[in-house]
């Protein structure tokens, strides 16, 4: 049913007119994704073009062999290949000179020839010489080229702690994110297990699992490592740290890393909350020299002390060496059981 409008336009009854406005609006919206979605076009297209070759694309040369020889010795940035080259060529050899131009010999097979390495082509035919020549490109392309070019991932061994950031780019990393790792390492942030550094925001978990198998954080070793190694390590402080070198001090050596609960107040809590973090390398350890050390020096010994130290050289200056050993002296009442449990267990030197 149509009713008549006062200007004698018809509309449906309960319908509504649209302003031009709204109109006007509707189609500039339209115009405006159009152009959007247009520009995006020719963006990506402009960005192929400078992906593919750049602002200015190689150059391959095919010259007779002849022309090629006279001028290999010239000066001609053009030309560019050396005398030598051409006599390197002529035996199949590919080489770069200062130029960046790749020169070589390839059989001709099938219409096709031979390429040097690098993407740079190059081959002969019985009388032609193929060169390929890579122009220099401006700032502006190499950076196009750098942030949209499809880049090799690559997976290698590294060390979060140290890893550089070019190294970080080739891992997979955007330069901003191998920056923000490295940022948090200058700010005195370390990556104490291969937990911490999947627990970075900047390392997604696909990356995470990929790269998983390929990290390499070094334990500390308790016989090597220095106060600020120790210090480094989770609920030490420099209080723990002075005690661990003292303590290793005393030993003569760790000979096992639980010998690190021994320290006064050091504590299983503690010890638990780093010992996978680190190692006794006990090739590196000099046998503890029990059996010819004097009083005094034994007497430092934690698992000695004064007392056995002076017991320790009486039995020595009493037995044959043949009886020597921690359970003789622990039998003859002189070391208590579990201090001669703790020091058989340490690396002792050989009865001589």
């Amino acid at each position: 049913m149509y009713m008549e409008n006062e200007d004698g336009a018809g509309r449906r009854k309960g319908g509504r007119r649209y302003s031009a406005s709204v109109t006007t609006g509707a189609i500039a919206l339209v115009f405006l994704v159009i152009g959007f979605q247009t520009a995006l076009f020719v963006h990506k297209a402009a960005v192929t073009a400078i992906i593919s070759r750049r602002d200015s694309p190689d150059t391959v040369y095919v010259m007779d062999r002849a022309l090629a020889e006279r001028l290999a010795g010239s000066d001609d940035p053009v030309q560019g290949v050396s005398a030598g080259e051409m006599a390197r060529s002529r035996s199949g050899t590919s080489v770069p000179d200062a130029s960046g131009i790749r020169s070589g010999t390839g059989v001709m097979s099938g219409g096709g020839a031979g390429s040097g390495p690098r993407g740079v082509e190059a081959g002969t035919s019985s009388d032609k010489v193929i060169v390929r020549k890579n122009s220099a490109h401006s700032a502006a392309a190499r950076s196009v080229y750098s942030s949209h070019a499809r880049r090799k991932v690559e997976s290698f061994f590294f060390d979060p702690n140290t890893v550089s950031a070019e190294d970080l780019y080739r891992l997979g990393f955007s330069e901003k994110q191998a920056g923000a790792i490295v940022n948090y390492r200058l700010k005195g942030g370390r990556f104490r297990r291969k937990s911490d550094f999947a627990r970075s925001y900047v390392v997604a978990d696909s990356v995470y699992e990929r790269l998983e198998p390929y990290i390499r954080i070094p334990l500390v070793d308790l016989n090597l490592a220095d106060s600020a190694a120790f210090d480094a390590l989770p609920g030490i402080g420099g209080h723990f740290a002075a005690k661990m070198v003292e303590y290793r001090s005393r030993l003569g050596g760790y000979s096992y890393k639980e010998q690190l609960m021994d320290i006064r107040n050091f504590g299983k809590e503690r010890y638990d909350a780093l010992c996978d973090l680190v190692t006794v390398d006990t090739s590196f350890l000099r046998p503890y020299p029990l059996w010819t050390l004097p009083e005094d020096s034994l007497g430092l010994h934690p698992y000695i002390g004064k007392n056995a130290a002076h017991g320790i050289v009486l039995f020595r200056e009493n037995n044959p060496p043949s009886e020597w050993s921690v359970e003789a002296v622990c039998k003859a009442g002189i070391l208590r059981y579990e201090m001669a449990v703790k020091l058989s267990n340490c690396k002792i030197d050989a009865i001589r």
